[in-house]
């Protein structure tokens, strides 16, 4: 079959809209890279991450919480998480008498500390049981964070989200694929602040290689742009 204008508009423009999704996602490399060393921090507390969303979300939390815990890459160390959706009698069961928009807050009530991570996912920041999980998160001491899409909606709005991070595009597609994307930075680069603030040769330890904020923000930004783990000359 031969490849007409309209086929070759059709596959530029699908390029160009994950073109512009990638290079914004760069352009929040030191966003990123806080929200990692944060996340680190909670975790050097004895923290564990709790992540949570809906559909397609909810199957993005699970891999969050599969990459910590069970992490492919061989030496890195597993780092406890957990997602609210895995459990369908919970999930149906607090539904069935609270209602879907407590879903998240009321597992939240019973299973997170105040050390912990709350990580809402929501396509267009508009899930209002979402944002109900982050805003029990934040009553509760702790650190909150959504992975949002579009403007980042009523979540992003919210004072109860510590780090909002936006894939700034409106087609769920490409948003969909930012998420993994930023997900996966997340977990590496969160393995790199954690090593950072180990002693060297201390349990628990990957590297003794000092990591500072500006770099780990390169290291984002190298990534994002499928560059991988390099080495990058730090951000400025």
């Amino acid at each position: 079959m031969p490849v007409t204008s309209s086929t070759r508009l059709a596959v530029g423009e699908a390029f160009a809209r994950r073109d512009a999704a990638g290079r914004r996602l760069a352009e929040d490399a030191e966003r990123i890279a806080r929200a990692c060393r944060d996340m680190a921090a909670r975790f050097h507390q004895g923290g564990k991450l709790v992540v949570f969303g809906n559909g397609g979300a909810g199957t993005d939390a699970s891999h969050v919480a599969v990459e910590f815990m069970h992490p492919v890459v061989v030496g890195k160390r597993a780092l406890p998480a957990l997602a609210l959706g895995n459990d369908s009698a919970t999930v149906t069961g607090v539904t069935a008498r609270e209602g879907f928009a407590e879903v998240f807050a009321h597992q939240i009530r019973h299973w997170a500390d105040p050390a912990d991570i709350a990580l809402g996912i929501s396509p267009d920041g508009a899930c209002a049981n979402v944002l109900r999980g982050l805003e029990t998160a934040r009553e509760l001491g702790l650190y909150t964070m959504a992975l949002l899409g579009g403007d980042g909606g009523a979540v992003a709005r919210s004072p109860a989200v510590d780090q909002a991070l936006i894939a700034r595009s409106c087609d769920p597609a490409v948003v969909k694929e930012i998420h993994v994307t930023t997900y996966h930075v997340l977990w590496e680069l969160v393995h790199v602040f954690f090593a950072q603030t180990v002693p060297p040769g201390s349990a628990g330890s990957e590297t003794g290689e000092p990591e500072t904020s500006a770099r780990a923000a390169g290291r984002a930004r190298r990534a994002s742009e499928g560059g991988g783990d390099r080495d990058v000359e730090a951000v400025r």
